[in-house]
């Protein structure tokens, strides 16, 4: 079974032998976009450093690679191999593409060191193929899947080689291995304009957009004057303002557990809002470190609204960014006690950078790239390395199997509530996204 570590030149072998020859038109388009891109890093990148990576020589490397690239498909991955030199978690290459919207039909995610299946959507093929929540995805395309790989292997089939199929290799709750190819339904995201179209397109956009509002809602459920659960799926302004409206309507309430497990992060004056709820006073955020300099960010407190009772704070490796930041200062402050797994360890601000290429039609290409690091108050990054929760609590694939949220339920426990971990389960159950 291949690692992460080897997974760009295996895919770049697997692209000569599969993609379309690459022409000398499609050689120099590629080295344009390559010039391109590599500026971006080299006059945005928050280390003018960069981390003591030789850059241009990386890039001149490139540049004679894609020179006598053999398909078109390997083009991409060159810039890409490029940027993942870097190995930062917002720093990546975006190539040229149709915008597509794929639905693998099953959501999995790393718990501890190991990936699992965590939902399957009934109907799809990924439930025909006998996926079931808690079988662990031991490969993909035969790549092994753990923790240090998944976003590897995710930005491949998502943005650089799209699939229309995925090899899973699983070992399910009793130990069975098996294989399964898994079909992505793949369609096309809308880019336009909405004030540009018209019909069904309008419309649909309209609905996604409803449904995407509906799927990262604050949630809450209350027990009396014990016990509130905010279930927080990202930070957004209209997110902080619902919490905030919620905790003072439940400022008496003696624990509050906030859920974040699952958010990818957010706006930061959203994770400020938010974190001045639990405080009365002004607590250090962050430093952010850029190629010009550095500036202490802060979050003033809420002196006289604020929230004083016991908090709980629940993380996953899909809690990412800002949502990390949130429980490490939490943590630091001693302001409350987070449970649940390491967090993601994706810790950076990055900006987006577009250029075009092409007359009719035109493709947008770009690179993200951070321009700052965020060093806490106890002089740590959390990139890479994330969040260690208080108390180490993952669901055991049995746990998956039969829908059972252990680490709620263990929140719920310390607040003198005890919910079962069925019962737990079901306050905020999964939705899946509309086809």
């Amino acid at each position: 079974m291949r690692t992460y570590r080897t997974l760009f030149p295996l895919l770049l072998l697997a692209s000569i032998a599969l993609a379309q020859h690459a022409d000398r038109l499609d050689r120099e388009r590629a080295q344009v976009m390559l010039q391109e891109v590599a500026n971006d890093v080299r006059t945005h990148y928050y280390d003018p450093k960069l981390h003591g990576v030789d850059w241009d020589a990386r890039v001149r490397d490139a540049k004679q690679k894609i020179a006598g690239a053999g398909s078109s498909g390997e083009l991409p991955l060159q810039i890409a191999a490029l940027f993942e030199s870097l190995n930062d978690s917002h720093t990546a290459f975006y190539p040229p593409r149709d915008p597509i919207a794929p639905e693998y039909g099953f959501r999995f995610q790393p718990i501890g060191n190991r990936c699992f299946v965590t939902q399957v959507r009934p109907r799809s093929d990924a439930e025909a193929r006998g996926l079931r929540p808690g079988d662990e995805i031991l490969s993909i395309n035969d790549f092994s899947a753990t923790r240090e790989s998944l976003d590897n292997m995710l930005y491949v089939v998502n943005v650089l080689l799209p699939q229309s199929r995925l090899h899973l290799e699983l070992r399910d709750p009793t130990g069975h291995v098996r294989h399964a190819d898994v079909a992505i339904e793949i369609r096309q995201a809308h880019m336009a304009d909405l004030d540009d179209m018209t019909g069904r397109d309008a419309q649909r956009l309209r609905l996604e957009s409803e449904d995407h509002q509906r799927r990262n809602r604050v949630g809450e459920m209350q027990y009396g004057n014990d016990l509130l659960v905010i279930k927080f799926p990202q930070f957004t302004a209209a997110n902080a303002d619902a919490l905030s409206g919620d905790l003072r309507a439940a400022h008496d309430v003696r624990t509050v557990i906030l859920d974040l497990r699952g958010n990818p992060g957010g706006e930061e004056t959203a994770l400020q809002a938010t974190l001045a709820n639990f405080f009365d006073h002004e607590v250090p955020l962050a430093t952010r470190v850029t190629r010009t300099g550095e500036k202490k960010l802060t979050v003033a407190g809420s002196r006289q609204n604020g929230y004083a009772g016991k908090l709980i704070v629940l993380v996953d490796s899909h809690s990412a960014s800002a949502a990390e930041l949130f429980a490490r200062v939490i943590q630091l402050e001693k302001r409350g006690t987070v449970l649940g797994d390491r967090t993601s360890g994706s810790v950076m601000e990055a900006e987006y950078f577009d250029h075009t290429t092409g007359i009719n039609p035109v493709f947008h290409y770009g690179a993200m790239v951070s321009i700052a690091d965020l060093i806490m108050s106890d002089g740590k990054s959390l990139e890479h390395t994330g969040v260690l929760p208080d108390q180490l609590i993952v669901p055991s694939p049995d746990d998956l199997a039969a829908n059972r949220d252990p680490v709620l339920a263990r929140a719920t426990e310390l607040a003198n509530v005890n919910l079962t971990p069925e019962a737990a389960a079901k306050l905020f159950p999964f939705e899946w996204p509309m086809r």
